[in-house]
């Protein structure tokens, strides 16, 4: 025992840069990293969205320049969602197949196929965002009918059908991933026949299991020009609620994700770090949109370091269990961590 009384010292295997790195628990990588993707229809150049600095919703020509930079950063993916120049009561442009989110998706592919044959490396893989919200005149994340006081409501089933559809549009277009983020029951499973009736067996389902109606999620709605009027806590999950999280990711594992996310991210660290202990497929997990505009926010302020905290709110993503995270920080971090 030394004279000091003090037999262990793990002060030792932080003393230097060098002995902190080779002991690192958890490590960030781009190809862990997918950045989420804004194409909007009719306009000629980016427009900027105020409440999340940096973010642009592109036009068609940089959305390719958006996706080649992802590409050669070696990010993981991209989240591409689609905003419309019209919208109706069922949001009908989801699922056509020139629509604004389908040529985004060809224009990804395209970006993606150049610069790996440029490299002879893996490219991006190219997800969309399999949701009604975007393209619905009200908001609402699928199909409304008259509830039993009156008032509209969601009407789940209704709306898988359009889902189904839409996801196979999407598959023709060529998405390598369908992502269904409207939280209806039973939507994996009908996604899945869809898409292998219409021979896209090849095509992989990432399913939001646990999504939570948050307020993080405010400068998305800008974003995306949502027209939401109310919230959507019918079916969107309550933040109470843990173990309901778990149970939904069960059951979209047992109608055949190939990936399961939890959303937000910062927020519900416990979930995620509970679904992935029972997970048998990847986990990911969505850094949302306020939680970029509060760093973002904070660090133009002047009172927080902008780049440490970006690392360390997405190290703590991948701490609790994120096995892929969406941020709209992947360029940059892939930047630095190069």
């Amino acid at each position: 025992m030394s004279t000091s009384g003090i037999v262990h010292r793990p002060r030792r295997l932080r003393a230097t840069p060098r002995m902190r790195r080779l002991v690192a628990e958890h490590r960030l990588h781009a190809a862990d990293l997918v950045l989420p993707l804004f194409v909007k229809e009719g306009i000629a150049a980016p427009v900027p969205i105020s409440s999340m600095p940096g973010q642009v919703q592109h036009s068609e020509d940089t959305l390719h320049d958006a996706v080649t930079a992802a590409a050669r950063a070696g990010l993981g993916g991209v989240m591409l969602f689609g905003i419309p120049a019209v919208r109706d009561a069922r949001g009908t442009q989801a699922e056509a197949p020139d629509g604004i989110l389908q040529r985004g998706i060809r224009i990804a592919r395209e970006a993606v196929a150049a610069v790996e044959s440029e490299t002879g490396r893996p490219g991006p893989v190219v997800m969309a965002d399999t949701c009604l919200d975007e393209f619905t005149d009200h908001g609402h994340c699928g199909v409304l009918t008259d509830g039993p006081d009156g008032t509209a409501v969601v009407d789940n089933d209704a709306t898988l059908e359009r889902y189904a559809t839409m996801a196979v549009a999407q598959a023709r277009a060529g998405a390598d991933v369908v992502s269904p983020s409207g939280m209806m029951d039973g939507q994996v499973a009908a996604i899945r026949d869809a898409l292998d009736d219409a021979g896209f067996e090849h095509v992989s389902i990432l399913a939001y299991s646990a999504k939570y109606a948050s307020p993080f999620y405010g400068p998305f709605r800008e974003a995306v020009d949502s027209a939401l009027q109310g919230d959507r806590r019918t079916y969107q999950m309550d933040a109470a609620n843990a173990r309901e999280g778990l149970r939904e990711a069960d059951l979209d594992l047992a109608e055949g994700a190939d990936m399961v996310m939890v959303k937000p991210a910062g927020s519900y660290l416990d979930v995620l770090r509970g679904v992935a202990d029972r997970s048998d497929v990847p986990v990911a997990a969505y850094q949302v949109s306020g939680e970029y505009a509060m760093i973002e926010a904070a660090a133009a302020n002047g009172w927080i370091d902008r780049r440490a905290s970006v690392l360390e709110s997405v190290l703590g993503i991948r701490r609790a269990g994120a096995d892929v995270i969406l941020t709209y920080w992947a360029l940059e971090i892939a930047s630095w961590l190069e």
